[in-house]
């Protein structure tokens, strides 16, 4: 399963900084005996704070290898030229503003491309290299996409949004800390306007909506959000405040489950619409396991979901028990799709997102399709957490979102982008703000590393909120991996009610 996969590479990563450590610990013992001991310390500190600057991001992948994309034959590919810096089309082809375009290029990163950020930056035509626009000051200015340290190899440029400009006039190109190499390719994906359609976006804990999806769902024609579990686990931070463990656990659940009730509110989604379901945060994968057994909270001392359910409006049959298991689960998930009948659910991607819940919480969506009258007709997957880079989106807030790393070979993979204006990205990062677990305060250790990193290699978070989320997620596209439910689970194309 997925999650193996990620906890092997932990594993690995924490063998080998074992390794090194021990082999550092070696190597300054020698030297200390041939120089003198005095230099010892002053070189663990060097040594500690190079690593916080310049090693200490999780990496599961080897940075110099191509990325292993695969697209659906929807993805049609159009001829450019990238000629002296400028990217050009090629036969005059016609785009539409809400084309999906990705451009893939062969990236090389210099020698400082292992110690500062390689990225590439996108210049619209009527704008010059510092972004200052020269002719049409409503026309995009810069986009700035970001690669990991010692990239080499085919990476995924997001040129979405930028269709006029580039029709018209091209598109500069530039490296910082890196070049482009060979001949790019142009990627054109169209799909339908999902903001027209009715969507349910499924949140495995809340904040997940809106870090995903809520520049989609703030602008759908009617949106349904549901929120599977409390996360109520890890309230270390209600522990300080003077809270014994399960009284802190219970309060986050608290707090997070109004979070998720309340903030889809600020994007004008009712609250009838916004449903918390109330059950365990980890253990999701436990009660698929066991799904007729109720699996209780790890921390909170409790085995019933109405407490948590306590601020909804919409009413489920299993707030008669509150059995906090599998079945019911599968059950409520069931209830809602067929009163918000969606033509679109928007859930996490399982080749992407690691996260145990995440997995556990597609699966629950399939087998509550599988018995259900009603079928959407696409599933737009999210990734909110990565398998093998912490990272990603890499760069800075506001910044386009590159694709993700993909280096194993898959199943073919369809995209959609949906581009997001500064406002909306604006009301994106205030949604965050009001989410309790994304405003807890940054361990000593974080802000250092944070202060050092900004210091010494140049990066920079924003100053609309501490959490790292806030620099991931607030970004000029949201990206969806996109699943037609042609193929239905359970074999019925078509919805009965809607032949």
């Amino acid at each position: 399963m997925p999650e193996d996969r990620k906890q092997r590479l932990l594993r690995r990563h924490r063998r080998d900084k074992r390794f090194l450590f021990a082999t550092l610990v070696c190597a300054l013992a020698g030297l200390g005996a041939w120089v003198g001991f005095a230099w010892i310390l002053p070189l663990l500190v060097l040594f500690w704070v190079a690593h916080e600057a310049w090693f200490s991001d999780h990496l599961f992948y080897a940075p110099d290898v191509d990325y292993a994309y695969r697209f659906g034959a929807e993805a049609e590919t159009l001829p450019v030229t990238l000629a002296n810096g400028r990217l050009a089309l090629v036969d005059g082809a016609l785009l539409h503003a809400d084309d999906t375009l990705l451009l893939a290029v062969t990236v090389r990163s210099a020698w400082t491309g292992r110690f500062f950020d390689p990225a590439v930056m996108i210049v619209a035509d009527a704008c010059d290299v510092d972004g200052n626009c020269l002719s049409h000051p409503q026309s995009p200015s810069r986009d700035i996409q970001t690669f990991e340290r010692g990239a080499r190899g085919v990476r995924y440029l997001n040129l979405t949004g930028l269709a006029a400009a580039l029709q018209t006039n091209g598109l500069r190109l530039a490296g910082w800390h890196c070049r482009l190499e060979g001949a790019p390719r142009l990627l054109r994906v169209r799909h339908p306007d999902y903001r027209r359609k009715r969507l349910l976006v499924v949140a495995p804990h809340a904040d997940d909506a809106e870090l995903a999806a809520f520049g989609l769902y703030t602008q759908a024609r009617e949106a349904w959000i549901v929120t599977l579990t409390a996360g109520e686990v890890e309230a270390e931070h209600y522990r300080r405040m003077g809270f014994d463990p399960v009284g802190a656990s219970r309060l986050k659940g608290r707090l997070r489950a109004w979070d998720s009730v309340a903030v889809p509110l600020w994007a004008g989604v009712p609250v009838e619409r916004a449903i918390q379901l109330g059950y365990f945060c980890l253990q999701l994968p436990v009660m698929r396991a066991r799904p007729a057994e109720a699996i209780c909270s790890r921390e909170a001392g409790m085995c019933d979901t109405r407490p948590f359910r306590r601020f909804n409006r919409f009413r489920l049959a299993s707030d008669e028990n509150g059995i906090p298991s599998w079945n019911s689960l599968v059950a409520d998930l069931r209830e809602i799709i067929l009163t918000a009948k969606p033509e679109v659910i928007v859930l996490p991607h399982p080749l992407f997102d690691p996260h145990p819940d995440h997995v556990a919480a597609v699966a629950a969506v399939r087998e509550a399709l599988a018995g259900s009258a009603w079928r959407p007709e696409t599933l737009l997957h999210y990734a909110n957490h990565l398998h093998d880079n912490d990272r990603w989106p890499m760069g800075e807030a506001h910044a386009g979102v590159a694709l993700p790393p993909l280096v194993e070979n898959s199943a073919p993979l369809l995209p959609w982008v949906l581009p997001l204006g500064r406002d909306i990205q604006t009301d994106k990062a205030m949604a965050l703000a009001m989410m309790h677990d994304l405003i807890t305060p940054l361990s000593r250790k974080k802000r250092l590393r944070r202060l050092l990193q900004r210091w010494l290699a140049g990066r920079r978070h924003p100053p609309c909120g501490a959490h790292e989320f806030f620099r991931k997620a607030v970004r000029r596209h949201e990206l969806f991996w996109v699943e037609s439910c042609e193929n239905p689970v359970s074999g019925r194309a078509r919805n009965q009610d809607n032949p």
